[in-house]
């Protein structure tokens, strides 16, 4: 029975592998040198995604939160896979010049891009930050698996009349990819994502031993996610044992924002309601996928930039977190290359790129 076990992992080890290959000869993706060979060699790699810099925060601090994000994963050990479209190329791993680009949306017009709007910005050669959904479609193309973000996305709190559910939740649905995030969007219906998620067949855990879900900006919610995670071990033999299952849906892995960056939970729900009411009043027309970056910018403005200081905060710790994981899954698979920060402070170096496929 053991050798039959073992022959099974061995088969479905080789099948990935070559689905990786068959991905990474994909003449739309362009995958970065240095992400390439920690994928080939089962070294630790996490995905970042971009929506961050082109949609979540201003100009210049989103270009530097980008920077700080992947030199934390390299802090770790472990190498960052930031996803974004450049001139209608599906990028893994981006150069210094490329995501500056993208940080400067007046020169670069990036599009908020997910599932849905990938083969008409590709095909028109256009720019675009990817969503959670778009670099959860990336990601497991050439088989990350681990992928850090701020928050996903999920329920509105008007879902009942409006039908507004993030994509995010679907595509966690149907690939077997754990997102490290501080939960879901402040701004959105909780405990209806959480229903939702279940429906999906997500895993949802939180992470640090409580298991009180986090609300992005604060660390209460006052709703419980089913399971708790002590550690990146712990955490590693979930995701391992998920994939060798071929679950195919994926994990949220939920982290509180540390306690010195949160934000008081009665605050950050009157300073949302405060933002969901000036929609209303002032008959703002935003609709869809421009609805979440409004509300963030509105959330910014009334608490002063405090919003915007917790969100770098919990992206930074969010990286680190999985990172960590990364790292310990990739020792679990027998792979104990950790990627070494190199002496200049982990200053970006020319880029070696290679073609890969959707």
């Amino acid at each position: 029975m053991y050798r039959q076990v073992q022959k099974l992992v061995s088969v479905s080890t080789r099948v990935r592998f070559s689905a990786l290959n068959r991905y990474f000869s994909n003449s739309y993706i362009d995958v970065k040198e240095e992400v390439r060979s920690a994928l080939e060699t089962g070294k630790p790699v996490v995905a970042l995604e971009s929506t961050i810099i082109t949609h979540g925060m201003p100009f210049p601090e989103n270009i530097k939160c980008a920077f700080e994000v992947e030199n934390t994963v390299r802090n770790q050990g472990a190498v960052p896979a930031t996803v974004a479209i450049v001139n209608g190329r599906v990028k893994v791993g981006l150069s210094s010049e490329e995501l500056s680009l993208l940080g400067d949306t007046k020169a670069s017009s990036p599009i908020k891009t997910s599932r849905r709007d990938m083969p008409y910005i590709i095909s028109n050669k256009l720019n675009g930050g990817t969503t959670v959904c778009g670099t959860l479609v990336v990601a497991s193309k050439v088989d990350i698996p681990v992928f850090a973000t701020g928050g996903i996305g999920g329920v509105h709190r008007n879902a009942h009349e409006t039908f507004d559910i993030s994509a995010d939740l679907v595509e966690l649905g149907r690939c077997g990819i754990a997102v490290v995030s501080s939960g879901v969007k402040s701004i959105l219906d909780i405990s209806k994502t959480l229903e939702y998620l279940e429906t999906q067949g997500v895993f949802v855990a939180t992470f640090g031993g409580s298991k009180e879900f986090p609300a992005f900006y604060s660390r209460i919610s006052g709703c419980e996610a089913p399971y708790s995670l002590k550690t990146e071990e712990e955490a590693a033999r979930v995701i391992k044992c998920s994939r060798e299952l071929d679950m195919k849906s994926g994990l949220l892995i939920a982290v509180p924002v540390p306690e010195s960056d949160a934000l008081a939970p009665e605050l950050i729900n009157s300073v949302i309601q405060e933002a969901l009411d000036g929609v209303i009043k002032h008959k703002v027309n935003v609709l869809g996928k421009d609805i979440t970056p409004h509300l963030l910018e509105a959330v910014a403005r009334i608490t002063s930039g405090k919003s915007l200081k917790t969100n770098i905060a919990l992206i930074k710790n969010n990286a680190k977190v999985a990172a960590s994981i990364s790292v310990a899954l990739a020792a679990l698979n027998g792979k104990t290359g950790i990627v070494e920060a190199n002496a200049e402070g982990f200053k970006r170096q020319p880029v070696s790129i290679n073609t890969y496929s959707l």
